[in-house]
């Protein structure tokens, strides 16, 4: 099987955990089970994450089922994932779509793998050593500017002051995840009159060291909630010099939400701890459920 095939290629070519700083694990001693109520926050992001499968014609009119039923009061401005507004959390909402995990895979271990540069105009000021996956950068690129302009509007439509971006997963052709993660780097050096939360669900790789730690210096809220023994937020390998932000919540096959304080926590409560290769990993748990919601429309 394919999926197979380049796991066992890349993820046995070398270690997926490296060498960690000593002053990186001091900040890992700590994991700490959410509460439920802590949980049940997320569920409005959840849904709208899963609506980002949904197609254009339903999210632009607020239509999708049981997606657009769980947060009611939404009122959408653009399609395409989708930009709105949410009175109840009193947020704009951009959401990412993603795709099937067996399509994910391949993406996040093979082809436009290199990392990079930032395009310097979308992205202004950034140091050159913060590079990232070039197939994700490229995808961000195709969507940045419509996105922003929908989030403009939408914040002096509404009076808003709170951005929050979520996705799930991530596609070649549609954003999801990787390309949220970007959004929140990207929408705060171009609107600087708001606060800025990333809610992201089986989030793979984006960037390097110098890519997690600048993520990790912003005041944007960051969460990436991975799921059971879900593969795709192992991937790109560390080996390969890709890191994760700090802000993990990893969900045990308890049930339980361990928050996995530092970048890449190694604990086997964590993600890297817990599935250390592909082979270890089990698709299905990409979708879901997070707090009983499978990510689809």
């Amino acid at each position: 099987m394919r999926l197979v095939a380049l796991g066992v290629a890349l993820l046995t070519a070398a270690p997926v955990v490296q060498a960690i700083p000593a002053s990186r694990l001091r900040a890992r001693q700590a994991i700490t089970a959410l509460g439920q109520s802590q949980i049940t926050a997320f569920t409005p992001y959840t849904y709208y994450a899963s609506a980002g499968y949904c197609p254009a014609s339903e999210t632009l009119t607020w239509t999708c089922g049981t997606n657009c039923e769980a947060n009611p009061g939404f009122e959408p401005v653009a399609s395409g994932g989708f930009v709105g507004y949410d009175p109840t959390l009193e947020t704009v909402i951009v959401s990412h779509q993603g795709t099937d995990p067996e399509e994910i895979l391949p993406l996040v271990t093979d082809g436009d793998i290199t990392l990079v540069n930032l395009d310097s105009t979308l992205f202004p000021g950034l140091s050159s050593d913060i590079e990232v996956h070039e197939g994700f950068a490229d995808a961000q690129a195709e969507t940045a500017t419509d996105v922003l302009s929908a989030v403009q509007s939408t914040m002096s439509t509404y009076g808003a002051s709170k951005i929050t971006i979520v996705g799930h997963s991530l596609d070649s052709l549609s954003p999801g995840a990787a390309i949220s993660l970007l959004d929140s780097v990207y929408l705060p050096l171009h609107i600087s009159d708001a606060t800025f939360t990333f809610v992201g669900y089986g989030l793979p790789r984006v960037g390097n060291q110098a890519f997690a730690n600048y993520v990790d210096a912003q005041p944007t809220s960051v969460t990436h909630i991975n799921n059971e023994e879900d593969p795709i937020p192992i991937c790109p390998g560390m080996f390969l010099g890709f890191v994760h932000p700090s802000g993990e919540v990893h969900i045990q096959d308890s049930g339980e939400w361990a928050a996995c304080p530092g970048q890449d926590n190694p604990s086997t409560q964590c993600i890297v701890g817990d599935v250390p290769t592909v082979l270890d990993g089990d698709e299905s748990d990409h979708d879901g459920p997070y707090n009983g919601i499978e990510m689809g429309c």
